[in-house]
């Protein structure tokens, strides 16, 4: 019977005495009350230390009153002075009170109650399946008196125990603690031996799976006996003996232990969900296997940590500002920073389920930190889109500078290359997060392709510009001379401008194959470059050529007026009577010919052609009816739209337009070969107005008379001599043989109209130069009188002016 005492409620003590009841008299638990508990006795820190007790036995056997001073908790007593009647309904819990490990206590609805009736049976079994499964100690209330009688109280309860043991399949073994109630003065030894065959008998009478046929009770089992004296006829006994049994209670969990067989048990943070897990599975009268049921807790609870560690991760204000920072640059030891944000939150994972499933824990473990890595991916990714963007500008501005220090392009190119690689590789190291399996070479890869197609950019603008320098320097150094010598239009003119093409090209050829050897170019690619310039050059030649060939008419007319114009030593020439006109133009003729056939054609190849004796002999050795030409050509050579021996590409000038150019310089030079010799036959006109030689002898001889009347009479010689000053003065004034040009009568007019003002202004000079001559100091000499320009060249008006060259 159950000592009389006070009854304490769900609410009746608080802190560690607080009992609750999480299996109400209908059945069902209670998952808040549990979850309660457990938070408010501090169980879900304490991983695997920790231990549940649990006792079994029937309606008023004493139970709660055993566990209220076993443990100090608060479960409900039953009045003695009522009568007995159900206490305990369902199942309630609380905590031990200054027990270590951690001690749950279950105490659980008496049986062979009335109150329940027909289903006190269901429920016994039940609860009976539900404390062997979550405890490590059952202990079970027996009467003394009944111990060795074949139809004793405690034989059901037994056989209960052991029935429901059969739907269990636990890997360890649970403590069958055995308590005897209202001890009388047989020696326990007896009991304990009476007790042990009663168990036994009652073990294998129970009906076993084929698997436990030969199983013995001590493979499920560790049983242990203890008795106590009655509580109400000795309560100081009691007291001292319950005292006793509490300190089999500490260090129940250690080696040798009531509880210490820890296979198959779940962590406290589960042990909850465990229970409610279980309890439903019972319900439902289903078999319970608790390896699976252990996967099953340690699933669901290690998923809830791993969540609650995602959110705090995700919230985390150290992620929080590292992830902003990754969005406006490249944070310093972003790997190592990370890392140790998730390496804290693993950690702290690792700790909370460090006692559930290993299989599911680490399962859960790489889902927490897939998780968390899929959140941090975006970040990697712009951290090393940074890194990217930072060592490939860095690397243009290595290589910009290098080249700037004139270093060669290839060896700036390595040593920049290189260097940027190692600034890549050591941010790789620097932003790498150690969960993180991933394969820097696509990134460095990438950066390598990013830098070689800069190095191409700056590679083909260097080679532009150096291409530019050395083709502007070739067609600086070919041009000009090569049009100079076109314009000279002599025999070897493209001689000379092949052995300067050759030269010029050459020493550029050498040299920008030098220039190229720093660009450490493919030899197919460098001399294709060098073949490039070589055409330039001959380009430069060729364009030079044609323009000079679009000008051979304006040409082949200077070169003949100069030629016509000038004799060899570049002096112009005067149409004298005895210049041969007919062979100077004959000369001035062949020399633009000549011309012209130099601009026929490019002959940079060293091939001889005809072209010159073919305009030769078709334009100037007589035309068509040349004997000359009927000789070495059997047509007309002009008749053809090609040269021989030049290939089309080449021809500049047609033999057809050769033949149309010629007409066309001849109609334009034709005045000028007419106006020389119409100044030849002037001239010769201009030197028969002196009498001849005779009539100035005749003339002596007959006039002897008077030259010897003026020899003796010296005033006439004078006036003779001033004659003559005054009519030298005028010669040299006036072009007398221009005047005389058009005739004898407008020559004298023209003098006489003009020999009056002219005399008066000499005898005026002579006036005032003696006037000046009287009043200046007797010392001072007076320099001799200047005459302007004008007054001794005054314009020709009304006469014709003598026929000039014209060029």
């Amino acid at each position: 019977m159950d000592a009389p005492g006070g009854v304490v409620g769900v609410g009746g003590r608080s802190g560690e005495r607080h009992a609750a009841q999480v299996v109400g008299a209908d059945g069902e638990m209670d998952a808040a009350a549990m979850e309660r508990f457990a938070a408010a006795a501090g169980l879900r820190g304490r991983g695997l230390s920790y231990a549940v007790v649990s006792i079994l036995g029937p309606q008023g056997s004493g139970k709660s009153t055993l566990l209220n001073h076993l443990f100090g908790t608060s479960f409900r007593e039953m009045d003695a002075l009522k009568g007995r009647h159900q206490t305990t309904k369902g199942i309630w819990i609380a905590k031990a009170v200054g027990i270590e490990p951690f001690t749950v206590v279950l105490d659980l609805e008496g049986t062979d109650g009335r109150e329940r009736g027909q289903d006190d049976t269901a429920f016994e079994k039940q609860s009976a399946l539900f404390a062997l499964v979550v405890s490590d100690i059952v202990m079970i209330n027996l009467w003394c008196h009944d111990i060795g009688r074949e139809h004793a109280a405690n034989r059901p309860l037994l056989r209960t125990v052991f029935q429901v043991l059969m739907r269990l399949f636990s890997p360890r073994k649970t403590t069958l603690l055995l308590v005897i109630r209202d001890k009388t003065k047989t020696p326990l030894d007896y009991l304990t031996q009476a007790l042990k065959e009663d168990i036994e008998k009652i073990w294998d009478s129970v009906q076993k799976p084929e698997a436990y046929k030969e199983a013995a009770l001590s493979d499920f089992f560790n049983v242990e006996v203890t008795a106590l004296s009655s509580y109400e006829e000795n309560e100081e006994l009691f007291k001292e003996q319950v005292g006793q049994l509490r300190q089999r209670f500490y260090h129940s969990i250690a080696p040798g232990g009531l509880a210490a067989d820890r296979r198959g048990v779940v962590p406290a943070s589960g042990f909850c969900l465990s229970a409610l897990q279980i309890w439903k599975v019972i319900r439902e009268n289903k078999d319970l296997n608790l390896p699976a049921h252990k996967v099953m807790v340690a699933t669901v609870r290690c998923e809830e940590i791993a969540n609650e560690k995602l959110k705090n991760f995700l919230s985390n204000k150290g992620w929080l500002e590292l992830d902003a920072a990754v969005k406006s640059g490249l944070p310093p030891s972003f790997g190592t920073r990370l890392s140790a944000i998730l390496d804290s939150y693993l950690s702290e994972y690792d700790m909370e389920t460090m006692y559930f499933d290993e299989g599911v824990r680490a399962a859960k473990r790489q889902q927490l930190e897939s998780s968390m890595l899929d959140h941090t991916y975006p970040a990697i990714e712009r951290v090393m889109e940074h890194l990217h963007l930072v060592v490939l500008n860095k690397f243009k501005s290595d290589l910009e500078q290098s080249l700037r220090n004139t270093e060669g392009f290839a060896e700036s190119v390595r040593q920049c290359s290189q260097a940027s690689m190692e600034e890549f590789d050591a941010g790789i190291r620097d932003i790498a997060v150690k969960h993180v399996q991933w394969d820097a070479s696509k990134a460095r890869n990438k950066l390598q392709e990013h830098i070689q197609a800069h190095v191409e950019s700056i590679r083909n603008a260097k080679l532009a510009e150096l291409k530019a320098n050395y083709e502007k320097k070739l067609s600086d150094a070919i041009a000009g001379p090569a049009q100079s010598i076109l314009e000279t239009g002599q025999r070897d003119s493209w001689a000379c401008i092949r052995r300067l093409y050759r030269r010029e090209t050459e020493n550029a050829a050498l040299a920008f194959s030098a220039s190229l050897s720093e660009f450490d170019l493919d030899q197919t690619i460098s001399s294709k470059m060098v073949s490039d310039l070589r055409e330039h050059a001959r380009s430069v030649v060729e364009i030079k050529a044609r323009e000079e060939a679009g000008n051979v008419l304006m040409r082949m007319k200077e070169r003949f007026f100069t030629v016509l114009s000038h004799d060899r030593d570049l002096m112009p020439r005067t149409w004298m009577g005895d210049k041969d006109i007919r062979s100077i133009t004959r000369e001035a003729r062949l020399g633009a010919l000549r011309l012209m056939s130099v601009m026929a054609a490019i002959r940079l190849d060293d091939k001889p052609d005809k072209i010159e004796r073919a305009l030769t002999t078709a334009l100037l050795d007589g035309g068509p009816l040349s004997h000359k030409r009927s000789i070495e050509f059997a047509s007309d050579p002009l008749a053809s739209s090609t040269w021989e021996e030049v290939s089309p590409k080449d021809t500049l000038i047609k033999p057809v337009q050769c033949k149309s150019i010629w007409r066309q310089f001849k109609a334009e030079t034709e005045y000028s070969v007419v106006q020389g010799m119409s100044m030849q036959e002037a001239h010769r006109r201009s030197k028969s107005w002196l009498p001849p030689a005779w009539t100035i002898l005749l003339l002596a001889i007959l006039g002897y008379n008077e030259f010897m009347f003026l020899l003796r009479n010296p005033l006439y010689l004078l006036g003779l001599f001033v004659a003559f000053v005054l009519s030298y003065a005028i010669w040299l004034q006036y072009d007398i043989t221009a005047y005389f040009r058009h005739g004898m009568l407008s020559a004298l007019l023209t003098i006489l109209s003009r020999l009056l003002p002219r005399i008066m202004d000499i005898v005026m000079q002579i006036i005032n130069m003696s006037h000046r001559h009287k009043h200046a100091f007797p010392t001072s000499i007076s320099p001799p009188p200047t005459y302007p320009c004008s007054e001794l060249h005054e314009p020709d008006v009304g006469t014709g002016s003598s026929a000039v060259p014209v060029s």
